[in-house]
């Protein structure tokens, strides 16, 4: 794409502007007074015509005002985004998301709740299909009577719990001698492997009903871990966008692509920004998808994505996900060690 002469460029920058705030196409009037760009009305005019014929602006209708195109959102995203660091008080609010919980899934929940709120936007969190993981430790805990927890610990940090029914008359020396066996079954097994793993032939002891029971709930655990994970927060946000609210097509589109699960989840793989028609699926062509990878330690972890219309504030959105992506990789290290 070829680059747009620095008056050009100021023009796209400021119906962009105008649009993400108003979501309403923007008259050259709106250019000529609200910014000062040293020319007369019919220059912006003349400028306007010849960007919309460049295929960067759009005309809804011939009397109406200008909209950004999909190549106009792409120019603005690869040449004029200038990424400021975001305010004091929003690396407090991803901070303190990121550094209160101490599993995985909490704080995917809880950093993907915050990312929303400051953005108002749908925030998502997509945990890589990654079955080279390996487990770090698997330990099974009486809870009460007849009942117990396998708590299931990752190297990246993830932690993964499931309830067990215990055999009454369980001893804590019988529970150790279980733990001991689980080891050795699990202690540094990748979860690719964990997911098929045999459940062993033990007797009816109390040990080996314990041993049996916690390596079926290992195996269940792994197989849903290979399957990856989704996380969404503020689908509200994206609902309430007047651009889909005008139109009900629109919306019913948009609902089908963030329920669908499977869909969602492959759309945010990778890193980047797609915006539009650079979406594979139709039914996300109406939006803008912005992914940043996260990692614990050198492993890469998975996506932290923001999901919203093309009409949407980049440059803000854009330092807040390359913010928290490193704030939430920065906790995944440590809850990793």
């Amino acid at each position: 794409m070829a680059d747009l002469s620095p008056r050009k460029e100021q023009i796209l920058r400021a119906v962009i502007v105008e649009y993400v705030l108003a979501a309403e196409p923007v008259p050259s009037e709106t250019i000529v007074q609200g910014y000062d760009l040293g020319v007369r009305s019919a220059t912006v005019r003349n400028e306007l015509a010849e960007i919309t014929d460049l295929g960067l602006l759009e005309q809804p209708h011939t009397s109406a005002g200008r909209v950004p195109s999909d190549q106009g959102y792409r120019y603005f995203v690869d040449k004029l985004v200038v990424l400021r660091p975001p305010a004091p008080v929003e690396k407090r609010a991803v901070e303190d998301s990121a550094s209160e919980e101490d599993t995985l899934s909490q704080l995917l929940q809880e950093t993907t709740k915050t990312l929303s709120r400051l953005t108002h936007l749908l925030s998502a969190a997509t945990l890589l299909r990654n079955i080279e993981v390996k487990v770090r430790s698997a330990l099974v805990t009486a809870v009460g009577p007849g009942k117990a927890l396998l708590v299931l610990i990752l190297e990246n940090g993830h932690v993964e719990n499931r309830f067990l029914d215990c055999p009454v008359g369980l001893t804590m020396a019988q529970l150790a001698e279980a733990n001991g066996a689980l080891g050795k079954l699990t202690d540094g097994q990748t979860i690719g492997k964990l997911a098929k793993l045999k459940v062993p032939a033990t007797n009816e002891s109390l040990v080996g009903k314990v041993l049996r029971s916690a390596v079926q709930a290992v195996r269940a655990a792994a197989k849903d871990m290979t399957r990856g994970r989704l996380i969404t927060e503020g689908e509200e946000y994206i609902l309430a966008q007047p651009e889909f609210q005008r139109s009900r097509e629109d919306m019913r589109a948009l609902l089908a692509s963030i329920e669908d699960e499977e869909t969602l989840q492959a759309a945010l793989i990778g890193e980047g920004v797609t915006i539009g028609k650079e979406n594979r699926l139709e039914s996300l062509q109406g939006l803008t998808i912005i992914r940043k990878a996260i990692f614990a330690g050198e492993s890469e972890a998975g996506t932290l994505a923001i999901v919203g219309p093309k009409r949407l504030q980049y440059e803000k959105a854009l330092s807040l996900l390359d913010f928290t992506a490193e704030a939430v990789s920065d906790a995944l290290t440590k809850l990793a060690r």
